[in-house]
């Protein structure tokens, strides 16, 4: 609740918001304290970036209102001005309480480094009397005036004044009360001592925050969003709220809450897309090299290519969509379907909690917010993203009955897991292909250096990387490939070789299985004669493509043999260069040498191949390249031949595969790729968040090394028209986060912002997220994570709908797929706490005040979700609780992550509160009201549809959990 600003404007005649941005939201982003701040020295600690150059808080008494038999519902707005400005500015006003005319408010007025006060700065604090919340009618009871200086100036640093109605009269008392964080005395400045204009060595000078620039900020308790440079790099316009809230001991603990968008919204889709199009380029050209085909098997590929070609050019045009954008580093709700921006995820938010108690403790809070994960532009009437992947499968099922029945009963499709394979094989072949024309390299450069330690050492690695290339290759996969790519071949197919069929884009396959037996002469094969008279015409058609087949997979055999072989005469050349090398230094007679060759050429063993057995004589040193060379081109020449013939049989055989669904597949590949980069941009967030904040907790790093990060998603998207859809896509994306790894990199400046940025690289297959640190901060990380480990990412998703329309799910519609989600979900949580116990020791997690135990946890949100209850909340409760005590990331989102995601988000602060850090239970849904209506969800609201309403109506509001329900005032009917 907000007076009208040209209403409050006719009051007071010269005031005016220059910002234009809510009174209860301060920017903490200035480095640069003027002069005259320097008498503000309440907050204790001037090195804390988040801490404000004053804030106090404000209580009212005897309030007086024309109707007495009425008592207020009162708030205090609070303006200010500094000399020689000449008019006032909104600055913050506190949450509205109801029914009292003593009102102690619980959210604070902070003044951040970016207000630029003074101790000539005069606050006006004006009383009003809300009449109706709903309607926002309301009239100022009263107001006071006093200056900074004041309260400086005061003992207390406390004042009580009296509220002056516009007629002066006497309408009551207000109390304000400066907060100061208590510190070691002698680390302290008194305030009664520090004046305007005190010096330090004849200047003026407040310390500012040097942030991370120093290794002992490092190990500081909380990192700053606003100033430190890792942080800031990533997040900006922060904005800030601060409370004072009581606890059970007499105390009172300061809340700073935060929200901070990020750049990361854009910077991750640009490369994430980049990778899409180049993977799909890739894809194309590989298609294209597999050489001349069949006129059927031709018309295929061309129109598969057609297809690729189209999903191409709208990468294209995305990519070029996002480097023209030159809007906020966020997508609002009201772009959530906007073609340009949908790999952009949805109102992309970090909100943070920093809690700090009288007795010196510390914590920090974090949770990344976001708009349900989802293709929103391609809409949601079919279905989401789990529907479709059941009836992709259930076309390729369709399409193998269909090519069957016109081929044959012969004909067989490629099973789910020979295409997993087939795609693992691509990727290996390139890998071990690469490293092993990287290592002959390497080999003939130690042959020229003559460097007998290197030569060895080369060769052990060349080995290795060339027998596992062969053993890739030795594949029954890759071999009825190779069998069906050559069937494919226009010389053969002219001959009688199955074609694909015309109706169903499907090719056939001239044997029985997709899995022949690797060795080329079985049985039945060799019981089969060539030909005799009586056959028909189709079964001699049929023994000549299997002579065929046996022929390819000889010739097959032949190559992949030819590798090894040519490996071994390598080897055999380095141990006899190696051995004359020894001999030559140990003597000088030219016959040990011929000793040394004749042990070589034992007759048992047969002459070396490649010509070794010749009688050597004593060389140079430049010729030990000389007599490698030859063989080590032919071991590159072999296994060049063996790799890319494989690579062209695994690119036939998911040609092969994907034809008879291409259409379908490329849709659902594109909206899968949408909702994807959506979920993995938030996840960065995240983990860049988390790493930052437990930089110095040696018990996380080692949980994140060992077992991986544990990222848990929350969703409060009902099962009920398009957000059934919704959930469909979002629970894809995130179980597909886990072929996401993390890795930790050095970065290479100091903290220029774009160095400092995430790195995403790979394919479909798995994607690397590369995050830079500066020296000082990777040299501080564990040996394993400097050394690369990859790091891994275990999701898990949470949902239960709240809403209206999930009261009309549970009664007219269906709960099957959040049960699903929760039951499968709840496995992946359990699997990862037990792998946690069998590792890891217990105080590698951080220390709970809750008197429920981890194990009894689970078992409760276990029951829980087995359990049949309407919209039953204590599952995200327990989950997010869980999450945070086994050092995880949350994450929380319904449709626009705006209203319902605020109404969590707070409610799950007061809950943190109270449980961990001892909040007052009779002010619980104080607290909760006032971070709702006072708190940095309100302006996400603004920031998103330009009014600061929550998008419910009271009608819906019946139907949400009490505990969701935002104070009266702070809702209406928006745009969302």
């Amino acid at each position: 609740m907000h007076p009208n600003p040209r209403r409050e404007s006719s009051m007071s005649g010269k005031e005016r918001s220059p910002r234009h941005r809510p009174w209860s939201v301060y920017r903490a982003n200035t480095f640069d304290l003027s002069a005259e701040m320097m008498g503000l020295a309440l907050s204790g600690n001037s090195q804390d970036p988040d801490e404000p150059v004053l804030e106090f808080s404000v209580a009212c008494s005897e309030l007086l209102t024309p109707a007495l038999d009425r008592k207020p519902a009162s708030f205090v707005a609070v303006s200010c001005t500094t000399p020689p400005q000449a008019f006032w500015t909104k600055h913050a006003q506190t949450e509205i309480i109801e029914g009292t005319s003593n009102p102690i408010f619980l959210s604070s007025i902070a003044f951040f480094q970016d207000a630029l006060i003074t101790q000539q700065t005069q606050v006006k604090l004006s009383v009003y009397d809300v009449k109706d919340r709903t309607q926002g009618t309301m009239y100022m009871l009263g107001s006071a005036m006093f200056s900074v200086k004041e309260l400086l100036q005061d003992k207390h640093h406390r004042l009580h004044l009296n509220l002056r109605s516009a007629d002066s009269e006497r309408v009551g008392n207000i109390t304000v009360i400066a907060w100061q964080i208590e510190e070691k005395r002698e680390q302290r400045t008194p305030v009664a001592r520090l004046q305007r204009g005190d010096t330090v060595n004849g200047r003026m000078v407040l310390p500012v925050d040097e942030s991370l620039t120093q290794s002992s900020a490092i190990k500081a308790k909380s990192s700053s969003l606003c100033k430190d440079p890792l942080l800031k790099a990533a997040f900006g316009g922060v904005m800030s709220q601060t409370y004072r809230f009581p606890t059970t001991d007499g105390n009172h603990l300061r809340v700073l809450e935060q929200m901070a968008e990020s750049v990361l919204s854009l910077h991750i889709p640009r490369q994430f897309v980049k990778l899409l199009l180049e993977e799909d380029a890739v894809r194309v050209c590989e298609l294209e090299e597999l050489g001349e085909l069949s006129a059927c098997w031709e018309n295929l590929r061309r129109q598969i290519i057609t297809h690729y070609q189209t999903i191409i050019l709208t990468y294209q045009e995305t990519i070029s969509d996002l480097h023209e954008y030159k809007g906020p580093s966020f997508k609002s709700s009201t772009l959530k379907a906007e073609r340009k921006l949908e790999f952009i995820p949805t109102n992309l938010h970090v909100q943070r909690m920093r809690v700090q108690g009288e007795t010196g403790y510390d914590h920090t809070y974090d949770v990344v917010t976001i708009g349900a994960p989802a293709a929103h532009h391609q809409g949601f009437k079919g279905c989401g993203l789990r529907k479709m992947l059941q009836k992709l499968e259930e076309a390729r099922k369709s399409s193998v009955g269909s090519s069957t029945s016109s081929q044959g009963s012969k004909a067989m499709a490629y099973q789910p897991q020979d295409v997993v394979k087939a795609k693992e094989l691509i990727g290996q072949i390139n890998t071990l292909k690469t490293q092993v024309c990287y290592y002959t390299e390497r080999l003939s450069r130690a042959a020229k250096d003559k460097s007998a330690n290197a030569l060895e050492r080369t060769l052990a690695i060349l080995t290795e990387k060339t027998r596992q290339l062969v053993t890739v290759c030795d594949s029954k996969l890759l071999s009825s490939a190779i069998v069906a790519l050559a069937a494919a071949r226009p010389d053969l197919t002219l001959q009688g070789s199955p074609t694909p069929s015309s109706s169903s884009l499907s090719p056939s396959s001239r044997s029985p299985s997709r899995s022949p037996s690797r060795h080329p002469t079985s049985p039945s094969r060799a019981s089969t004669s060539p030909s005799y008279h009586g056959e028909s015409g189709e079964a001699r058609r049929s023994k000549r493509a299997s002579m065929q087949a046996d022929l390819q997979e000889e010739e097959w055999e032949k190559v992949w043999l030819n590798v090894d072989k040519s490996l071994e005469c390598v080897i055999q050349k380095v141990d006899l260069l190696l051995r004359r090398d020894k001999l030559q230094s140990d003597s000088s007679s030219e016959d040990v040498f011929a000793d040394a060759e004749e042990d070589l050429k034992d007759p048992k063993k047969g002459r070396l191949p490649g010509g070794l057995g010749v009688r050597v004589h004593k060389k140079s040193p430049g010729e030990w390249n000389e007599a490698l060379q030859p063989l080590l081109s032919r071991l590159n020449d072999s296994a060049s031949l063996m790799s890319d013939k494989a690579k062209k049989a695994m690119v036939f055989l998911l040609m092969q595969d994907s034809a008879p669904t291409i259409a379908m597949s490329l849709t659902l590949q594109y909206r899968r790729d949408v909702v994807f980069c959506q979920t993995l941009t938030a996840l960065i967030c995240g983990f860049v968040l988390k790493l930052r904040n437990c930089l110095c907790d040696s018990g996380f790093l080692r949980q994140l090394h060992t077992i991986g990060l544990l990222v848990q998603y929350e969703s409060l998207l009902s099962t009920y028209g398009e957000e059934l859809a919704m959930l469909e896509d979002m629970s894809v994306g995130v179980s597909d986060l886990r072929n996401v790894t993390f890795k930790i990199t050095q970065a290479t400046s100091s903290f220029s912002s774009p160095d400092m940025l995430p790195v995403i690289t790979g394919n479909r297959n798995g994607f690397n997220v590369r995050v830079p640190m500066p020296g000082a901060v990777f040299d501080t990380l564990p040996r394993e994570i400097q050394n690369g480990m990859l790091l891994r990412v275990q999701p898990v998703l949470f949902n239960v709908g709240i809403n209206e329309q999930q009261t009309l799910a549970e009664k007219f519609g269906d709960t099957t797929l959040q049960e699903v989600i929760n039951t499968e979900n709840l496995a992946r949580l359990s699997l990862y706490y037990d792998q946690f116990k069998e590792v890891l020791p217990e105080d590698c997690l951080p220390h709970s005040r809750s008197p429920t135990s981890l194990p009894e946890l689970l078992k409760l949100l276990s029951v829980n979700v087995n359990a049949k209850k309407s919209k039953n909340v204590e599952i995200l409760w327990q989950a997010a609780e869980a999450c945070r005590r086994l050092n995880g990331v949350r994450f929380t989102s319904c449709k626009s992550a705006k209203d319902r995601t605020a109404m969590s988000l707070t409610l799950e602060q007061c809950q943190i509160l109270q449980q961990e850090h001892g909040l007052a239970p009779q002010v619980f849904y104080q607290a909760l009201d006032c971070m709702r209506s006072e708190g940095c969800r309100r302006e996400n609201t603004m920031k998103n549809v330009g009014c600061r309403k929550y998008a419910f109506n009271a009608l819906q509001l019946k139907a949400f959990p009490k505990q969701y329900r935002p104070p009266e005032g702070t809702y209406g009917k928006v745009e969302t």
